[in-house]
């Protein structure tokens, strides 16, 4: 579905954003592209979605080579959710879904309303202007907007910023949904949850250059110290005792009365990019 090979890109002389890129995204595939900012993620994607000219290397989608390829078909299979909401203010989300529907074939187009009751929008804002709203409500909108046209590729940049916890599981499982449909999806965050539940694989980017890329558990189980923290009851009191992982094959060691938790001490995935790139994600 995508291919980069060698990619650069430099705001003029002494700036170079990008320093060959090398990755590839399937079909089908939730791809996380993660970083701190001014790290290139998101020149990286402006250069992926034809936004922005000029790149070194090679890039394609659909395998054509996006720097020779500019048709209206081309653009028409891909959705986008960026990282600030493009609605007409003065528009309700009807008439903003209406007007970006207008781009694509009507048989591409899904309903506009049935999106937003699949995002949970509330019903008595539909009419309301965008100016109204919440940021979780404009959020909403916003991806809706992105899957108005039934994309094959979509492009999400930070998707559930300004949203409520119960508003991310809602944005998680509908990417999951799209997935299951056969949508590729590339996914830029700071979320270390959401990539750590719905990507494939992740790429870690920093000063411009990729630091890893791997399954979020192989990155995790490939820094893993491999013990565990088990908690237990002995005497009536509250035990806690670090060990091995491999002991718990033939049981616990030791005397208890009752085990209260076992947890692994694996790294998080926000510890791995840490640990990869030496920065954190702010």
């Amino acid at each position: 579905m995508i291919e980069v090979s060698g990619l650069t890109f430099s705001y003029g002389r002494k700036k170079q954003a990008l320093h060959g890129l090398n990755f590839t995204v399937g079909d089908g595939e939730i791809f996380g592209f993660l970083g701190p900012n001014g790290s290139g993620k998101s020149t990286t994607q402006k250069i992926l979605t034809g936004i922005l000219k000029g790149h070194g290397g090679f890039v394609s989608l659909f395998g054509q080579e996006i720097a020779s390829v500019h048709t209206q078909d081309f653009f028409q299979k891909i959705g986008v959710l960026f990282e600030f909401p493009y609605l007409y203010t003065n528009l309700s989300a009807i008439d903003n879904l209406k007007y970006f529907a207008s781009f694509y074939p009507s048989g591409q187009v899904r309903d506009a309303l049935e999106l937003l009751e699949q995002l949970e929008f509330k019903k008595d804002f539909l009419r309301k202007p965008v100016s109204s709203y919440s940021k979780g409500m404009r959020q909403r909108v916003s991806m809706a907007r992105a899957l108005i046209n039934n994309p094959k590729l979509l492009f999400l940049d930070e998707p559930t910023s300004g949203l409520d916890p119960s508003g991310a599981v809602l944005f998680r499982r509908i990417i999951e949904e799209e997935r299951r449909k056969g949508t590729t999806v590339f996914l830029t965050t700071h979320n270390m949850a959401d990539a750590d539940l719905l990507c494939d694989r992740v790429a870690f980017i920093s000063n411009g250059a990729i630091a890893a890329l791997d399954t979020p558990g192989r990155l995790k189980e490939k820094n893993s110290s491999h013990q565990v923290v088990v908690v237990y009851l002995r005497d009536g009191k509250r035990v806690e005792r670090t060990i091995e992982a491999a002991e718990l094959e033939g049981g616990l060691g030791f005397a208890h009365e009752g085990i209260i938790s076992i947890h692994s001490q694996e790294p998080t995935l926000e510890d791995m990019f840490i640990q990869y790139t030496g920065r954190g994600l702010s």
